[in-house]
């Protein structure tokens, strides 16, 4: 099983006269030295590089306390989490997972190897305590894809594990005023890759043709627009891209089970497929259309998890607050084992689909749309008109459920409609989102107001499942001899829930659809 630490850190270049002397430095009573260890590490890439690309490295390192498997993940400048495993002489399987979806089904190599002698000392406060360790690094690097190599020596300052990051700037204003500057790399890995890549040639202009074609052929797609979003077309995909990118990135926090990151992957995910459909002036449905039915899947898939999640928290809270009195049998045990039950079941079901083929050729198909986008002619027009209409458009849909949904009576019928009403809100505040660079306040109104009208609708639907997760609950105690009253009185609390948001919607709705410019 592989450990996550958070490492914090700064590289210096080395100065001629090698590290400085930090006596008096404040909060540093001692300087201890750990003597020189000799580190032997290979990096693995890609054949075009493409964890480098994402600034993720990975290595297999020997020498030092923590040989073994190395995977870091940026998380801020000088801030990346580490992910080790135990020495092997294969990649570990939880390693290769992390990486999948930058990697998809390329193969990963050595691509440069690091061999360094590092003398090591730690800053200790008046009890002993480690502050952070500071290294003078001798690097000799390899690059395994050819012939280069490459020399240096830096100075890195790591901060103790749950040490105070201020410490660091005190540190740096010590080494700056010695004359060393912070590394110009971010990495020993990207240090590297730059001084041994091969040397570039310019290549000779090649020939005119003897004669122009008679007409040239026609692109299947117009060109995508570069540089600061300008038309319509800029602006959709700018969002599109967005989006792409937090499913990549999200993938790793969704198979380590870090909090919230299924929710947000899912968010993604419809934000993704809503732009495709409330965007079918800018972007062609012959190609969207395949792409939007699979995170149609992806989405569901990651609705199981999430909505189990979403009822649990839901339902423990609603029984926190029931008076002693109420509660009857062993409810809150039931609940625990079942949310708990359910997550587990959840969580494999997801990773599982994290490593589909189905899953990974979607983050292809999302990356070769983006190469090449299918734009129709309206993705060419100023942004002003092509997504005003395409929000409004969704908001006209959206005030039509609204008002079907209120003409029907409470029950099941409404429910569903109130449901169908929440998922167009959900719409219209996605591609009010992807709208607000180019039109401003209005869309950034309507964002808001649809967060509002969403949370609202959102209660509605959490209710409706509560009541049918209680029911279930209630069986299965009933069916074991236990007594089903509290789950009635939960029940009964829900309805209650229900039919307060169900008068707001009214008053909620009223002054959006009256006050929305679109």
């Amino acid at each position: 099983m592989a450990d996550t630490t958070r490492e914090i850190e700064r590289k210096y270049e080395s100065g001629d006269n090698g590290l400085p002397d930090l006596t008096g430095l404040p909060g540093v009573a001692s300087i201890a030295d750990q003597g020189t260890v000799h580190l032997d590490a290979t990096y693995y890439d890609t054949a075009d590089h493409r964890l480098t690309a994402a600034s993720l490295t990975l290595r297999r390192r020997t020498g030092g306390s923590d040989a073994g498997w190395h995977l870091k993940f940026p998380v801020a400048p000088g801030v990346r989490d580490e992910i080790r495993a135990p020495l092997s002489d294969t990649l570990p399987e939880d390693l290769a997972r992390l990486v999948r979806s930058r990697v998809r089904g390329a193969a990963l190599g050595p691509v440069v190897r690091l061999r360094s002698d590092r003398e090591v000392r730690h800053l200790l406060d008046t009890t002993g305590r480690l502050l952070a360790e500071i290294s003078v690094d001798t690097v000799h690097a390899e690059r395994l894809t050819g012939d280069g190599t490459a020399r240096w020596t830096e100075i890195e300052v790591e901060l103790a594990d749950g040490g105070d990051p201020a410490f660091l700037d005190q540190v740096d204003e010590r080494l700056r005023k010695a004359g060393l500057r912070p590394s110009k790399s971010p990495s020993k890995l990207a240090r590297a890759l730059a001084e041994t890549a091969p040397p570039t040639h310019t290549p000779q202009a090649a020939p005119a043709p003897a004669a122009a074609p008679a007409a040239a052929p026609k692109r299947k797609h117009r060109s995508r627009p570069v540089g600061t979003p300008v038309t319509a077309g800029d602006h959709v995909l700018a969002y599109v891209r967005a989006q792409r990118d937090a499913l990549v990135e999200l993938d790793p926090a969704v198979r380590q089970d870090v909090p919230d990151s299924v929710h947000r992957m899912r968010v993604a995910t419809r934000r993704l497929r809503s732009t495709f459909r409330s965007f079918r002036n800018v972007l062609d449905r012959k190609t969207t259309d395949p792409i939007g039915a699979d995170l149609k899947w992806l989405a569901g898939e990651l609705g199981l998890d999430r909505d189990q999640e979403v009822l649990a928290e839901r339902l423990t809270t609603a029984l926190d607050d029931l008076p002693g009195t109420l509660v009857h049998g062993p409810v809150r045990d039931r609940l625990t084992t079942w949310a708990e039950t359910g997550h587990r079941g959840a969580h494999g079901k997801v990773t599982g689909v994290l490593d589909s083929r189905r899953y990974l050729t979607l983050l292809d198909a999302l990356d070769a749309l983006l190469a090449d986008p299918p734009l129709r002619k309206k993705a060419a027009a100023g942004p002003d008109k092509a997504l005003a209409k395409a929000v409004g458009k969704d908001l006209d849909k959206l005030s039509g459920l609204v008002t079907r949904a209120l003409d029907l009576p409470p029950g099941h019928e409404r429910d569903l409609a109130l449901h169908d009403a929440r998922k167009k809100t959900k719409r219209t505040r996605y591609a009010a989102e992807a709208a607000t660079p180019a039109l401003d306040a209005p869309a950034k109104d309507l964002v808001k107001s649809m967060k509002s009208l969403q949370g609202l609708l959102g209660d509605h639907q959490d209710s409706v499942m509560a009541r049918k997760t209680l029911c279930e609950l209630a069986a299965v105690a009933h069916a074991a001899g236990e007594s089903d009253f509290t789950y009635g009185v939960l029940y009964g609390r829900e309805e209650r829930r229900a039919e307060i948001t169900e008068n707001a919607l009214p008053e909620t709705w009223k002054p959006i659809r009256k006050s929305a410019a679109f």
